[in-house]
């Protein structure tokens, strides 16, 4: 690894260091606990989340309205790391067109399999980033993980982007993938480098409105939740 590639925290030392406390406290927690497959009763979906692929947790609303209120007919959706499938599913209620991607082969087929269990079209393909994307889109939803640190397993990985390489990409190529006004919704937060998702949005000539905020305590200390609301060059306030 580079001194180039490895990422350097925008947060504070101190921070950073609570966030990795925090992570893995929440690690060894969840290693304990052990993994089994889980079904969802969600914003009136059902959606069955095996091991090794990013649950429905209990923030999950905050991107999850913003979807069903932001997707018009006519739209076609990019919904960017899927996981389970849950926000194309949601899109897919409503949009003409919904494209799922996600990295994890595993993810792929459990996206396929929730949007058939849940009777919606939407098509799912295994990509890394834009690899396997192609066109553009009215709306893109995006979820990435909040951490940049190396991930130890399969689970882990739907948490973890190490160096942010792929939260990098992804704000380096979305513009030559959203259609004339067009916009996108991520979803972020304090327990991860939110002051490196401000630069890249910056950067690439975004300008975000929180559409959605939620905090918690969380191991004796606040972690603030958000879906932004983001468009080239649109008005809107700074990412919180």
């Amino acid at each position: 690894m580079t001194e180039k590639s490895r990422h350097i925290p925008l947060v504070s030392p101190e921070h950073a260091k609570r966030i990795r406390r925090w992570h893995e406290n929440a690690y060894r927690a969840a290693q304990e606990e052990g993994a089994a497959e889980r079904t969802f009763r969600y914003l009136g979906r059902t959606l069955v989340v095996p091991p090794g692929v990013q649950p429905i947790t209990r923030m999950s609303h905050l991107l999850g309205e913003a979807v069903l209120a932001e997707v018009k007919e006519g739209d076609r959706v990019l919904d960017m790391g899927t996981g389970s499938g849950v926000n194309a599913v949601l899109a897919a209620s409503t949009a003409a067109e919904v494209l799922a991607v996600d990295i994890n082969p595993l993810a792929v087929e459990t996206a396929r399999a929730n949007a058939e269990r849940n009777g919606v079209s939407v098509t799912v393909r295994e990509s890394d980033v834009f690899s396997a994307v192609e066109g553009e889109f009215d709306l893109i939803v995006f979820d990435p993980p909040f951490r940049w640190f190396a991930p130890r397993d399969l689970p882990e990985a739907a948490i973890t982007d190490e160096n942010y390489r792929a939260l990098t990409e992804f704000f380096q190529d979305v513009r030559s993938h959203l259609a004339p006004g067009g916009r996108m919704l991520v979803f972020f937060g304090t327990s991860g480098d939110l002051e490196y998702l401000r630069t890249l949005a910056r950067e690439a000539g975004f300008a975000a409105e929180v559409v959605a905020r939620k905090g918690l305590v969380r191991d004796g200390w606040q972690v603030d939740y958000y879906t932004f609301r983001m468009r080239v060059g649109a008005a809107g306030g700074e990412l919180d």
